[in-house]
């Protein structure tokens, strides 16, 4: 069968169980990054999910030619509808909805999952993926998204696509080795799309990076839980110690990185060209980021931790989201949309973001002692399963 009319098949069987893919709310803020552009040469690919479906896992998905680790809607833990992945020969995908590509009416749309889940399970390099959106352009391709993809042979590259074209960026072409993204495509029309609030926002944060390099705890940390604003005055991080702990501090996030719609925060730690691609590490903050603990995962390692995918919310997803309502405790949509600053950090230490980061900061240094040697799928197995455990019991500590 060939690829078009394989992806036709998968197309047809999962729209008719899933009659609603993505939503309205969808957002996404990404960065692709090559290995010149970071500390240690692995490239990065990273990506904060916004969308209205906030109860997410991750599953592995058994699958030929190629088994991967796959962000899933909770209540679709098949791995057929991927929203970020990472497969056994380090072939990683993400994406954001792009709203100023063309678009024709009455065709296949809202299948960006699908696509992605199939090419985890299809594609080794970003030149496989070149050539299955090629060959899959058409009515029913059902994408006006970019898709983020990164290889272990160097590969790094944005896919602006529409179903009846794309446009390729190489990030290694870029002047800083890295491309940004959020809810518009470079080819696509004009200062149309969305999210160019958070797109200044994430350029003013990777231009004041350390000039050492990039790094995924720079990303984890300060990216991924950006709370500032392009245009307004939020305070900075470093200021909310000093916030008073008996009166609650508002900020409106619908334009910050970190936004009440975020359901997770992945990014994909790739691997040096020539390493092993198994060695590749998905990091997962499952929940709104700033309610939350960053988690290492490798394909290798096999099935998930229960923290991350049993239930019929992923016990870490359930205690971020305890987290978030005490953080977000106005009702209504609109007032979801303002965050109370002194439960993250405030002037009596009683905030728990300094607790998570302090937590995830060695969890951090664990991985990098845990993967300096070679360690075997039984051993990833049994860390990624400790650091489950961890980050599980310090959402729970937190009252």
């Amino acid at each position: 069968m060939n690829c078009k009319r394989h992806l036709l098949c998968i197309l047809l069987f999962i729209t008719s169980s899933h009659p609603m893919l993505t939503r309205a709310g969808e957002g996404c803020t990404t960065a692709i990054v090559t290995g010149q552009a970071t500390i240690d040469g692995r490239p990065l690919l990273w990506k904060n999910r916004d969308t209205d479906n906030l109860s997410n896992k991750v599953v592995l998905v058994t699958e030929k030619p190629y088994t991967y680790l796959a962000v899933v809607n909770a209540d679709d833990s098949s791995g057929r509808v991927a929203w970020g992945g990472l497969n056994e020969k380090g072939f990683a995908i993400i994406n954001s909805v792009s709203y100023n590509l063309p678009k024709r009416g009455g065709e296949s749309e809202d299948r960006e999952g699908i696509v992605m889940a199939d090419a985890l399970r299809s594609c080794a390099t970003v030149q496989d993926f070149e050539q299955y959106i090629s060959k899959n352009l058409g009515a029913e391709l059902g994408c006006w998204t970019n898709f983020c993809v990164i290889d272990a042979r160097g590969g790094a590259s944005i896919f602006e696509v529409h179903n009846h074209g794309y446009a390729r960026l190489d990030a290694d072409t870029a002047g800083q080795h890295y491309l940004l993204n959020t809810n518009f495509s470079r080819s696509g029309v004009l200062d149309e799309g969305s999210g160019y609030l958070r797109y200044d926002r994430e350029t003013e944060l990777f231009k004041n990076a350390s000039p050492r390099g990039l790094s995924h705890t720079f990303i984890l940390q300060d990216v991924a839980r950006d709370l500032g604003h392009a245009l307004l005055r939020n305070p900075a991080r470093d200021t909310w110690s000093k916030l008073p702990a008996d009166k609650p501090y508002w900020v409106h996030t619908n334009h910050t990185i970190n936004r009440n719609i975020t359901a997770c925060s992945i990014l994909v730690q790739g691997v040096n060209k020539g390493e092993d691609p198994r060695r590749a590490i998905f990091w997962i903050i499952l929940g709104e980021p700033v309610c939350s603990i960053a988690i290492p995962l490798w394909v290798e390692a096999g099935e998930t931790p229960a923290e991350l995918r049993l239930g019929k919310a992923a016990p870490i997803s359930a205690e971020a989201e305890r987290l978030k309502h005490m953080m977000r405790p106005l009702p209504g949509n609109d007032r979801a949309e303002y965050a109370d600053l002194t439960k993250l950090d405030n002037n009596t230490g009683s905030g728990w973001l300094p607790k998570l980061l302090q937590v995830e900061t060695e969890i951090f240094r664990q991985t990098e002692e845990v993967t300096r040697g070679n360690p075997s799928a039984e051993d990833l197995a049994r860390f990624e399963q400790q650091m489950a455990r961890k980050a599980l019991q310090t959402l729970q500590g937190i009252r």
